[in-house]
C-alpha cells in the first residue's frame, strides 16, 4: 500500500467514512486511518435517530439532506443501513411551544414532511403514551431511526469500491507539518503523507487537536442508553420520540425499546473508560423516567444497558472546515446528534476542501474559528445535553 494519499482521514466513524465516500466519488486519494475498526467509537454507540427537527435552519437542512440517503441508500451508496419508519415526534414542555411552533414552520419551508399535531393526535399514533402534560408535538411521519454502525461500514465499503483505502488497528501518533503546512501523519503502522489531514475523531478529537498546537473548546461527554423487553400490551412498535419534557429520548427495535437520558451525563471523562456497562444509577432513572410517559413499561424487562463518548464543544454544534496549519480540517465535535447529519455533512466537507466551500448546505457558520469571534451558534431552543 501507498504511503502517500491527497487526503488523510483520521477516524473510522460514520464522519470519517461519509467523507471517504464522497472524496472517493470525486476521484481523490483518501486513506483513511482507524485505530480499531470501522464503527467502534461514537458511532457503534450512537442510538441511530433519523429526524429532521432541529432548533436552527441549518441543522435541519443537513438532516433533510441527509435524510435524502438514509431513505434511498442502496441506489445512493449500497449496502444496508438498517433504515426503519417508525414516525418521529418531538415532545417539548408547554413553556418550549413557541420554540416548536417556530421550528416546524422553519423545516415546513425547507419541504421537510413535519406537522404541528395535538396531544390527543399523539394518543392517536402511540395510545400508551401519557399526553397530559403538552399540548403540541411535532410530527415527521417518514422519520425513524437506523443502525449507525451497519450505516459506516456500507460508506466504507463504498468508498473503498471508488479507490479509497482503509487501514484499521492504526492510531496516530503524531501530525507532521512543515513550513506552517500538513505534510502527513506518524502512526503505530508508519508514516503517511498527504497536504489535506481531516480530523474526524470523535471523542478523542481533542487530542489529535493538541498535536498540532491548535486551542479550540473541546471535552467529551459521556451518555448512557438501555434497551427494554416491552411487555405484551406495548408489543407493536411506538414512534420514535425526543421528549425534552422528561430529558430522554426513546425508539422501538423489534421488541425493544431503547432509552437515552439527556441529563447528568458527565463531562471530561477519558474516551478509553469503560462503556460496556451504564454507571451506577442510570437503570433505575431510565426506568422511572420511560414510565413516566409509558405507565405499561412497568411490566417490561431490563434487556442491556452500556455507555458511550462523543465530543462536545459549548454551543453543542459541530466544528466544521479548516483551523490550525493549512490542510488541517475538523469534523468533530458533533455533540450526540451527529449520526442523521452524516451524509450530507461528508458531502459538504468534500466540497469545501475541493471547491473552497461547501455547496449543498452552507456550514460556514460551524467554523471552528467562531469561538475566536464569538458567533456562537443558537437554536430556537435552549435545551442543552446536562
Amino acid at each position: 500500500m501507498s504511503s502517500i494519499a491527497d487526503v488523510i482521514i483520521i477516524g473510522g466513524g460514520i464522519h470519517g467514512t461519509s467523507l471517504a465516500f464522497h472524496l472517493a466519488q470525486r476521484q481523490v486519494q483518501v486513506l483513511l486511518l482507524e485505530k480499531q475498526f470501522v464503527g467502534v467509537g461514537a458511532t457503534g454507540r450512537s442510538s441511530g435517530l433519523v429526524r429532521m427537527h432541529y432548533g436552527t435552519e441549518m441543522d435541519s437542512r443537513l438532516a433533510w439532506e441527509s435524510f435524502q440517503y438514509f431513505r434511498d441508500w442502496k441506489n445512493r451508496v449500497g449496502g444496508e443501513c438498517g433504515f426503519t419508519r417508525t414516525g418521529f415526534i418531538q415532545i417539548v414542555a408547554n413553556q418550549a411551544q413557541a420554540a416548536l411552533r417556530a421550528s416546524v414552520a422553519m423545516q415546513q419551508k425547507i419541504g421537510i414532511p413535519t406537522f404541528l399535531v395535538t396531544a390527543d393526535d399523539v394518543k392517536r399514533l402511540a395510545p400508551t403514551f401519557l399526553t397530559d402534560d403538552f399540548e403540541f408535538a411535532a410530527y415527521e411521519p417518514e422519520s425513524g431511526y437506523a443502525m449507525p454502525s451497519d450505516a459506516a461500514n456500507a460508506l466504507m465499503n463504498a468508498a473503498r469500491e471508488r479507490g479509497a483505502r482503509l487501514v484499521q488497528n492504526c492510531a496516530v501518533t503524531g501530525i507532521q507539518v512543515a513550513n506552517g503546512k500538513v505534510a502527513g501523519v506518524e502512526t503505530t503502522q508508519g508514516n503517511f503523507s498527504a497536504p489535506v489531514v481531516v480530523n474526524a475523531a470523535g471523542p478523542w478529537a481533542g487530542h489529535l487537536n493538541a498535536m498540532v498546537g491548535l486551542d479550540v473548546p473541546y471535552n467529551t461527554w459521556r451518555h448512557d442508553t438501555m434497551f427494554v423487553v416491552r411487555p405484551p400490551e406495548i408489543s407493536i412498535a411506538h414512534p420514535t420520540v425526543i421528549d425534552f419534557a422528561h430529558d430522554m429520548y426513546y425508539r422501538p427495535e423489534g421488541h425493544l425499546t431503547l432509552v437515552g437520558l439527556e441529563d447528568n451525563n458527565p463531562l471530561g471523562e477519558s474516551p478509553d473508560n469503560d462503556t460496556d456497562h451504564a454507571r451506577p444509577g442510570f437503570v433505575e432513572r431510565a426506568i422511572d423516567r420511560i414510565c413516566e410517559r409509558i405507565p405499561a413499561m412497568k411490566d417490561g424487562g431490563l434487556h442491556s444497558a452500556h455507555g458511550g463518548y462523543d465530543g462536545i464543544t459549548p454551543d453543542q454544534h459541530a466544528l466544521l472546515g479548516a483551523a490550525g496549519p493549512d490542510g488541517f480540517y475538523l469534523d468533530c465535535g458533533h455533540s450526540g446528534t451527529g449520526f442523521k447529519t452524516a451524509p450530507a455533512i461528508g458531502l459538504c466537507m468534500s466540497e469545501l476542501i475541493l471547491d473552497g466551500q461547501a455547496k449543498t448546505v452552507d456550514i460556514a457558520p460551524f467554523s471552528p474559528n467562531r469561538f475566536v469571534t464569538g458567533k456562537l451558534i443558537k437554536g430556537n431552543y435552549n435545551h442543552m445535553w446536562k
